[in-house]
Formats: C-alpha cells, structure tokens, sequence
C-alpha cells in the first residue's frame, strides 16, 4: 500500500474537528503521487462529500474544461481541498477547521513533492499569500523553496459571477508558460550546479 493510499485511510478516520461527524465521505484528494502541478481547493462541496472525489460538482465540471483548455488532463494533475470534510450548507471552513486538517495538507503536499502549486480561492490562496488581495494577485507565479505558487480565483466563483469566468480562463492558460519557464529554470540550476562540481 502507498503512503498516499495510508494517509487517505487515516482521513476517512479523522475526528479532529466537528466536520468528521456531519461528513459522508471524508474526500481526500486524487491524482497521480508524483504529479507535477498540485490544485488546493477550499472544501468539499455537496456532489464531493457523497462520492469522496474533489471537484466533481458544477465546479468540478468547469475545472476540467479549464484544464483542457490549457492542455493538461485530470489524470496528471492532483487535486486537493484545504479542509478534507463538507462544512454544513458548503458555508465557508472555520479557521479552527482549517487548522485541524493543516496536518493532512502538509503531509500530502510532502509526498507528492509538486514543482507548482496552484491555490483556487481566497482560503487555500491564504496559506502562501497571507494578507494579499487575489484581486492583486490572481494569475501570477512567485517561487518559494523551490515550487512554483500561482494564486487563482475558484472555478465555482466564476458560476456565481459570469464576469470572472474569462478572467480564470485566462488564467489557466498561463500555466504551461509558468511550467515551461520553470522547466528552464531548473535546466539551469541543475547545469551550473554540474560546473560547480567539475
């Protein structure tokens, strides 16, 4: 059993916050362990709480045709939500909530190790942006640590605000840039590093 298949094992059993006992499903997250480019959502909504997938909803639905748009497939990319469990009424997660589901994030995040993470929404956006405005910042790439971070709005808002969706689909098609660039960039680290040690 892989380490990601355990850590979805100890999800579907967390009790850490109130969610635990209202949920359905615990959803996890999904995708290939040594993906690339990592997607972190905000929480799981109602179509993703009965079947334990991430982004299978309306939301869902624009997110892939995001995806094909800028040329990549679900099944290459992961995707995750910063909170594992439905809050009541898809009301927006607690900090407390938040708080308790870090630990899953963390470590998912640590296991798949992703060259870029791209944060959908204001509450996955807070963890690498904290005290930015996505308003600001929505469709820009800064790299920490050696992963590329790109903040973008959440494919639900643009179902809820028509005026959005070319805004996100714009967006989304910078992607294969941001990744081609930090493929050059890592071409270059890798080659000096290389002359370093000769």
């Amino acid at each position: 059993m892989s380490e990601l298949t355990e850590l979805y094992q100890k999800i579907a059993q967390c009790q850490d916050c109130g969610l635990g006992k209202q949920r359905t499903k615990a959803v996890p997250g999904e995708g290939p362990e040594n993906a690339r480019l990592v997607f972190i959502g905000e929480a799981p909504g109602f179509h993703e709480d009965q079947q334990g997938r991430p982004f299978v909803g309306p939301a869902g639905q624009f997110l892939e045709s995001l995806l094909i748009s800028a040329g990549l497939k679900r099944s290459h990319v992961y995707i995750c939500n910063v909170v594992k469990c439905r809050p009541p009424g898809n009301r927006d997660p607690l900090p407390t909530e938040i708080d308790a589901c870090r630990k899953w994030l963390d470590r998912q995040l640590q296991l798949i190790s992703p060259q870029m993470i791209v944060t959908l929404g204001r509450y996955s956006m807070a963890r690498y942006f904290p005290g930015e405005s996505i308003g600001k910042i929505h469709g820009t790439a800064r790299k920490r640590e050696g992963v590329v971070l790109v903040a973008m709005y959440h494919p639900a808002a643009a179902l809820h605000q028509q005026s959005l969706r070319k805004t996100i689909e714009a967006d989304m098609k910078k992607l294969p840039d941001f990744m081609a660039e930090m493929d050059v960039s890592t071409e270059k680290e890798n080659r000096s590093e290389q002359l370093r040690l000769l």
